[in-house]
């Protein structure tokens, strides 16, 4: 998976908050991830579908798809949800994004996440403020 600029500092953080956080903190980044995903497959170049079609969010504590993630499957931390692209029969995404000798780059993935990171890191920011108020004291 591709990091983001400081996003060790942030994980660090996140790992850092109580249980009760992180669950209330979930729905946020599912749905982050989702308005990524949607995002993605708006710009997606089709051919047949199939890269479209194997567009996927993966949720905290959940395992990617196979060959979503440099040939394998990941289980993703708690305060995780990811966007994967690719499947056992999608093994070309990466091609698609950034090209080859053959075939100039049609980007996809880095876009949408341009487009959505802002309003992502505004739900997430005022999901763990309302969730740490609710559980402060216990």
């Amino acid at each position: 998976m591709s990091r983001l600029k400081g996003s060790a500092e942030l994980e660090k953080r996140l790992l850092a908050i109580p249980r009760g956080v992180l669950v209330e903190l979930r729905p946020a980044l599912v749905k982050g991830a989702q308005d990524i995903e949607s995002a993605m497959e708006m710009l997606v170049p089709e051919d047949q579908g199939d890269l479209l079609g194997s567009i996927q969010v993966t949720g905290p504590g959940e395992t990617t798809s196979d060959y979503a993630e440099g040939g394998g499957s990941v289980t993703l931390k708690e305060n995780q949800a990811a966007v994967t692209v690719g499947n056992t029969d999608v093994r070309y995404g990466h091609i698609v994004e950034f090209g080859s000798v053959k075939m100039e780059a049609q980007p996809f993935m880095r876009p949408a996440f341009r487009l959505k990171k802002a309003k992502v890191l505004r739900r997430i920011q005022s999901a763990i403020t309302k969730a740490i108020k609710a559980n402060s004291g216990k």
